[in-house]
């Protein structure tokens, strides 16, 4: 029972492994229809921009016998054709070789929709290709068939046709020229350029005005003109020698453009984003000019300036080469003091955050309050006023005053005081150097004393 189990699940595990396989490499095709494929053949090349992406697969004819070519995209990248994608057959040699070009979607704005991807067919023998109408497709013209035209017999052949045509088709112009118009691109794009043509009359006739007035001159100066179409023949000339690099140039131009395009969007979108700023730089444009006026003035007047700092600088420049040691010492004295720098940084940053210079008044503040007294008046200094005899400044021992001028005993000096005849030059160097200047002695004598307090010159 267990073995018939485990065999269940392994075949359910490699059903969904296949299946899962399968899935992962279901080939993606898009069923373009054309009115005419003449010599498209499968195998041929499937490209976007130049690249190819795939191949070919099928060409098959349909119920209203039209064209329908089923394009393998094989490049991951590209499959994804979405409801605006076009195709057209173009002649990839002179020997009737031919393949599909595509546009998968058209560029859009930034930020823009993009359309709905290409419908896939439900069922029946096409089932999965994505369906591309026949309004989206395309086949360019062959220049062999244009140049029949101008040779015999299919000039006439070609007239037979067209009575013949104009009578079959008399009712159903308006099919005709839906065929016509998606048979030959450049009907289509000469369209879009006759309505535009018809929505600018008014810019097409003031261009003919400007045109006649620009002619005029040209009339007048008719020689020079002739003297610049013969100057252009030579530029021709030297152009034709170049032809095959010219070629070359055009040939790989189309895939350029293409890969330009949507750079060009992008920059229609800045444009349009740069509307505003141009529109007020219009609005300031009389400023401006004012300004570049009158900075021609002012340039002016700065040259005796910029003369005199040319100077300035033929007369500084010994003095800076002679302190480029100095400014090498301050460059290694900075790099040094860089941490120090940072600490001290931090140190005032943090004094300046934490109001230290408010603190420290508040510190003075409440300290003389709490020295001073308080009473109903308000706070009061708490000092006494002595006047007596021993409040004046005196260098020689006053009698009845207990200041201590001696370095010997009081009773020494009271008796050294009463004695008659005892000398009253007070012991201590430094009062009797005070008393000999107080007295208008010369700085000599007062010599004493400074080495008293700073010492002996040694």
């Amino acid at each position: 029972m267990r073995a018939a189990v485990a065999v269940l699940v392994l075949a359910a595990v490699v059903a969904v492994v296949v299946l899962v396989a399968r899935s992962g490499d279901e080939p993606y095709r898009v069923r373009a229809i054309f009115d005419n494929a003449g010599f498209v053949i499968p195998g041929e090349d499937v490209k976007v921009a130049g690249v190819k992406v795939g191949a070919i697969h099928a060409v098959e004819v349909t119920p209203d016998f039209k064209a329908a070519v089923v394009l393998q995209i094989d490049a991951p990248g590209y499959r994804d054709f979405r409801a605006d994608a076009s195709c057209i057959v173009r002649p990839q040699s002179l020997i009737g070789e031919r393949f599909v070009e595509c546009t998968p979607t058209r560029k859009r704005a930034v930020g823009a929709e993009p359309p709905r991807a290409l419908a896939a067919i439900a069922d029946g023998p096409n089932e999965g290709q994505r369906l591309l109408p026949v309004q989206n497709t395309q086949k360019s013209v062959d220049l062999d068939l244009l140049n029949n035209i101008m040779r015999r017999p299919y000039a006439e052949r070609l007239s037979l046709i067209l009575s013949e045509l104009g009578t079959g088709l008399a009712g159903r112009g308006e099919d005709l020229d839906g065929v016509i118009r998606r048979a030959n691109p450049a009907l289509r794009e000469l369209d879009g350029v006759l309505r535009v043509l018809a929505r600018q009359n008014a810019d097409l006739e003031a261009l003919a005005v400007a045109g006649d007035q620009v002619m005029a001159p040209l009339a007048r100066e008719r020689r020079r003109v002739s003297s610049s179409i013969e100057n252009m023949g030579e530029v021709a000339a030297a152009t034709a020698e170049r032809r095959d690099d010219l070629e070359a140039g055009l040939q790989r131009l189309p895939r350029f453009l293409a890969e330009l395009r949507p750079t060009m969007t992008r920059l229609g979108a800045l444009a349009d984003e740069m509307t505003p700023v141009v529109t007020d730089l219009g609005d300031v444009a009389p400023e401006l000019n004012r300004l570049l006026l009158e900075l021609g003035p002012f340039a002016r007047a700065g040259i005796p300036a910029f003369d005199s700092l040319g100077e300035a600088a033929k007369t500084g420049r010994p003095a800076i080469e002679r302190s480029l040691p100095l400014i090498r010492d301050v460059r290694v004295l900075a790099r040094e003091a860089r941490p120090t720098g940072r600490t001290l940084a931090a140190l005032l940053t943090s004094f300046q955050r934490g109001e230290g210079i408010e603190r420290a008044m508040d510190y003075l503040f409440y300290q003389a309050t709490a020295v001073n007294g308080f009473d109903g008046l308000g706070h009061y200094l708490r000092a006494s006023l002595s006047v007596n005899q021993c409040t004046t400044y005196a260098t020689q021992p006053v009698a009845g005053c207990s200041a201590n001028f001696l370095e010997r005993s009081s009773a020494s000096s009271a008796t050294a005081t009463t004695a008659p005849g005892a000398d009253r030059q007070p012991r201590d160097p430094v009062l009797a150097a005070t008393g000999r200047a107080l007295a208008g002695a010369p700085p000599a004598q007062s010599e004493p004393m400074l080495d008293y307090l700073f010492g002996a010159p040694e």
